[in-house]
């Protein structure tokens, strides 16, 4: 039985991890939903939606030339891994790319998209505010 009160306590940790992470490196997401989404639950820094208009390979480049490091934070769905596993491969060499956030939030929640995350919040905290 998943508890579901450490899950969101061990949440918290890592979004405060995430948020002083942001400070200095950007966040990739798939989309402005997204990056909505990571404002409502306070992460401020600079957070960049991939949906650009332009490719994979050219969206990569237009990293490298800008960062040394960068968060990626796609959808946790199989269609978030492809492109997180894309972007990656497209900047082995040339940027740092944590990815360890996109498990280490699907393995503490049942969202399966970024944009979930603040109504997956709200729905547990008002689950043991009424315990």
């Amino acid at each position: 039985m998943i508890d579901y009160k450490k899950s969101l306590e061990d949440l918290y940790i890592i979004l405060n991890e995430l948020e002083e992470i942001n400070k200095k490196t950007p966040i990739i997401v798939e989309g402005n939903n997204d990056i909505n989404a990571l404002r409502k639950i306070n992460i401020t820094g600079e957070i960049i939606s991939v949906n650009k208009g332009m490719s994979i390979a050219d969206f990569c480049d237009y990293l490298s030339y800008r960062y040394k490091e960068i968060v990626i934070l796609t959808d946790l769905d199989r269609k978030g891994g492809q492109l997180c596993y894309k972007i990656k491969k497209n900047l082995i060499g040339r940027v740092d790319c944590n990815t360890n956030f996109r498990k280490k939030i699907a393995q503490k929640t049942m969202i399966r998209t970024i944009e979930g995350l603040p109504s997956w919040i709200t729905t547990m905290n008002e689950k043991f505010n009424h315990l």
